[in-house]
């Protein structure tokens, strides 16, 4: 599990599908609303309570994004309320709004330009020149809608150790940033940017 603060209210929350099978749950159970879901959850804020220090005054709002081959992403937004509730019952009480997304799209977000370059390398090195190249908050967004010429997990973490799964949607990029390269990104980027 790794932890993200966002804002002073929202936290983002990476988990693989090995982090969900060591607490006994697959993919398929964050749909559901057990006892083991809710007992997940209360772990997560805990542990965003003590390691970054967030604090969750009244209902919190939970987004649950799945991304093929990597787990999940839970983005949580501690909604503050005035209420007073005494100490033992709010322990005891987190009213969540849940809200679940699943995406097919490999989609990946890289904090430098020199990072994509890097990546563009080693997946044109496999065989891969698909992929359409976005900028979007100074940040960019490779979307690979090919089949990968390895396997998906393999490919996963190829992209893993250049960028991480985005958890803005490729339609809010489409429509709000910039495409810089429309088709066979990877193989334009290698063309244009030699290997030093």
């Amino acid at each position: 599990m790794r932890l993200e603060r966002l804002t002073h209210n929202k936290i983002k929350i990476f988990l693989t599908f090995d982090d969900l099978m060591d607490r006994g749950l697959t993919k398929d159970d964050l749909w559901k609303d057990t006892f083991k879901v809710q007992q997940l959850f209360r772990d997560m804020i805990e542990e965003a309570s003590s390691e970054l220090g967030f604090e969750v005054n009244g209902s919190i709002a939970v987004e649950v994004y799945s991304l093929p081959a990597q787990g999940m992403v839970v983005i949580v937004t501690s909604e503050e309320q005035d209420y007073d509730f005494d100490e033992e019952f709010a322990d005891d009480y987190i009213e969540m709004q849940v809200t679940l997304d699943e995406s097919e799209d490999i989609f990946y977000e890289f904090q430098t330009f020199e990072d994509v370059i890097q990546l563009a390398h080693r997946l044109y090195a496999i065989g891969c020149v698909d992929g359409t190249l976005y900028s979007y908050q100074q940040r960019f967004y490779l979307h690979v809608s090919e089949e990968p010429p390895i396997t998906t997990d393999d490919f996963i973490a190829v992209l893993a150790e250049f960028g991480s799964s985005s958890t803005i949607t490729i339609h809010r990029v489409e429509e709000y940033g910039k495409k810089l390269m429309d088709r066979r990104a990877i193989e334009q980027i290698v063309h244009y940017f030699p290997a030093h």
